[in-house]
């Protein structure tokens, strides 16, 4: 019989993470397949990790990760994949804004032949419109700007077959954006649509200064277009300061230029000033990412490790995974 990983990244969760649980079984239990659990653990400060460790206790199937520190989701949901053995997986948030009854659905595409199956939003229930506004336009701008096509409204729940997680095994980039890692690795993909729900309980993690980080890791990592515009805008900042130059010239050549243009100097003193900094900043972004990787840290750190009991005896340890 085939057998499916579910694996659950999650960062202080404790207040959703047993109805979570709860939700997902009733899911899993009447699946025609073998099927476990893997919690992974980003550092959280709160009770996730006790009550990680009493859902693995409680039953075989489950297991749990704690990362040393907290790396970040993107980390979180790689040693996640990393630690899977199955014939397929899914990745979904413990907030419960992703329906765990939506799994049978990805299960049915993937038994069809497809290696990712991934859900795509229709509405966003429970978030404000300005944060409605800017995830469409992140996903848009992706769009156009990417090399790679990310599909729109479309985060990390997914389903992935053992040929699509072998592939994304190999993919060890330090600046990870996992929505263009799956969608750039190929093979067959197709989507279901999805109604997101309101967080159940707690806080979301992702305030507008790591969304934003987030949006700038996707454009940099999959995309020299911010590198492109910026060498394009000096040329057209050149030529327009060419001929204003020109026009200055020729003035003081037929009328004589007895005032002198400080406002018109300041204004083009600001402009050039500030599309310099702005190509700076571009190219900055770029070289920061460049030494990133060049250090060749590790991914992430495990503190503990508690395999579900299908996937090998259960032991705990502290290791390196690259």
């Amino acid at each position: 019989m085939l057998r499916l990983t579910v694996v659950v990244p999650a960062y202080n969760e404790s207040a959703v993470l047993t109805a979570f649980h709860e939700r997902l079984l009733k899911v899993l239990d009447p699946l025609p397949l073998h099927s476990d659990v893997l919690y992974v653990d980003d550092g959280s400060r709160d009770d996730t990790w006790p009550i990680m460790q009493s859902l693995a206790t409680a039953d075989p199937r489950v297991g749990a990760l704690k990362l040393s520190r907290n790396f970040g989701k993107e980390a979180a949901l790689t040693a996640g994949l990393d630690h899977v053995d199955a014939d397929a997986a899914v990745i979904i948030d413990a907030d419960l804004q992703d329906p765990p009854e939506l799994i049978p659905q990805l299960v049915e595409q993937w038994q069809a032949g497809y290696d990712v199956v991934y859900a795509t939003r229709s509405a966003r229930a429970g978030e404000t419109g300005f944060k409605r506004f800017t995830a469409a336009a992140f996903y848009r701008t992706m769009e156009v700007m990417s090399d790679v096509a990310v599909p729109r409204d479309t985060g990390d729940f997914r389903l992935l077959s053992r040929r699509a997680l072998g592939a994304l095994s190999q993919l060890r980039e330090r600046q990870r954006f996992m929505k263009g890692l799956f969608a750039w690795i190929g093979y067959r993909q197709t989507s279901v649509k999805y109604l997101r729900d309101p967080r159940l309980a707690g806080k979301t993690k992702w305030n507008y200064s790591h969304l934003s980080q987030l949006a700038i890791e996707g454009i940099t990592s999959f995309s020299s277009a911010p590198l492109k515009l910026a060498t394009w805008t000096g040329l057209a900042a050149a030529l327009l300061a060419f001929l204003l130059g020109l026009k200055v010239l020729i003035k003081a050549l037929l009328h004589g230029d007895p005032v002198p243009g400080y406002p018109s100097l300041m204004v083009v003193v600001l402009f050039l000033g500030g599309i310099q900094l702005l190509a700076l900043g571009v190219i900055g972004e770029y070289l920061g990412r460049n030494y990133a990787e060049s250090k060749q840290r590790p991914l992430y750190f495990i503190e503990e490790e508690h395999l579900p009991a299908a996937q090998g005896a259960i032991h705990t340890n502290a290791t390196q995974r690259r």
